[in-house]
């Protein structure tokens, strides 16, 4: 998930090269606190390149959020309509994970462009709605359609998946929108001596969506997939369960 309304880079000087280009996206990057490893030491750097290739394409972030979605919604169509594979893994992969790294992309050519809007702002999270939405219960319907394992408990996982998706995304948007209506997100942006954690990225790589989008290789050993796919889904739900109680604190003090 990416956010479009942040500071502005300059704007691009005439004649300015491709590398140039990655340089100055590489300094106006937002901050990295929390965010899991794949997401910060990957995916970033992907849609800085994307970011980069659209620029100079002459590419708006809507186009780039558009297609970020065609990427992302044909590999969940993938899942939901044909038959689970190793072929088919690599494909549902690589289509999640380019969307994702598109998705990146566009809020860093916002930038690039002078500043991101409210429509960009919010389309790019109406897609990632409906990505998390529709992400898990496609695996739903594929495992229940194709029968890769005996149906039974595993049909509960992405069920439970899902619901721990779309909450966790629920409230991360919340969380945001409360610190900026009473002013955390700015007293936050002013605080620069707190690097941001290696360790802490690592521990928190099982809930990063990144992740996920690359477990799909495995879609051709169905059980090895789903005992991977069920770990992690343990893991964002914990993850939940702590976080909620941290959130529901932070909350507390911004009313005082």
């Amino acid at each position: 998930m990416s956010t479009v309304l942040e500071p502005a880079t300059p704007a691009a000087v005439p004649g300015e090269t491709f590398q140039e280009t990655l340089g100055r996206l590489a300094g106006a990057q937002k901050g990295a606190k929390g965010a899991p490893a794949y997401s910060r030491f990957v995916n970033r750097k992907l849609g800085r390149v994307l970011a980069a290739v659209a620029f100079h394409a002459g590419l708006t972030p809507n186009a780039v959020t558009g297609i970020s979605a065609l990427c992302t919604f044909s590999g969940i169509g993938v899942l939901a309509l044909v038959a689970p594979s190793w072929p088919v893994g690599v494909l549902v992969a690589a289509l999640l994970a380019v969307g994702y790294a598109l998705d990146s992309a566009d809020g860093q050519l916002a930038r690039l462009r002078g500043g991101g809007s409210p429509a960009g702002e919010w389309l790019d999270h109406m897609v990632d709605a409906l990505k998390i939405a529709s992400l898990h219960l496609a695996l739903l319907v594929g495992v229940y359609r194709f029968e890769p394992v005996e149906r039974g408990p595993w049909l509960l996982v992405p069920l439970a998946f899902s619901v721990v998706s779309v909450v966790l995304f629920f409230g991360t948007l919340l969380n945001e929108s409360l610190r900026a209506q009473h002013g955390a997100r700015t007293r936050a942006a002013h605080t620069t001596d707190e690097r941001p954690s290696v360790l802490r990225s690592l521990i928190v790589l099982p809930t990063d969506y990144g992740l996920l989008c690359l477990v799909f290789v495995l879609l051709g050993a169905p059980l090895v997939f789903l005992s991977v796919y069920a770990l992690l889904a343990l893991a964002t739900g914990g993850f939940l369960v702590l976080a909620c109680s941290t959130w529901f604190r932070e909350m507390g003090r911004l009313v005082r």
